[in-house]
């Protein structure tokens, strides 16, 4: 009896496992970088939104909310509540801002200040300027 044995063996096995392996090494740190990228997206887009809330405060109370306060204070000027950035962390707010009258920052994705990249502080800083009035 002659029999015809069908399959694959392990030889193409193995190399059809490692063409898929040199696949994901290729396309997996492309996804990855625009994930990273998006998320910086959405922090400047989130900054963006919350410092319309803090310059909207402004308008009905004739100043910024403190530090204490914080972005806790314009809570109602938004429509959903305060988020946290996209790292999981709290924006963080300053008034006096380093280069504006406050700032809303997010220290990026390693959360601390400084950094590079993904890891870069992401904020954009409001300059305010304030008109003088003529009686």
């Amino acid at each position: 009896m002659n029999r015809v044995q069908r399959g694959f063996t392990l030889l193409e096995l193995l190399v059809v496992i490692v063409i898929i392996g040199l696949l994901a090494g290729y396309v997996a740190p492309r996804y990855f970088s625009q994930v990273g990228k998006s998320e910086v997206q959405v922090a400047r887009a989130q900054i963006d939104a919350l410092e319309k809330a803090v310059d909207q405060y402004r308008l009905d109370n004739r100043r910024y909310p403190t530090s204490e306060e914080g972005l806790a204070a314009v809570q109602s000027y938004l429509k959903k509540s305060v988020p946290n950035d996209p790292w999981g962390r709290p924006y963080v707010y300053q008034i006096p801002g380093d280069k504006a009258e406050y700032t809303v920052l997010s220290y990026g994705r390693d959360g601390k200040p400084g950094g590079t990249g993904e890891d870069a502080d992401i904020g954009v800083n409001q300059v305010v300027a304030a008109k003088a009035t003529v009686n």
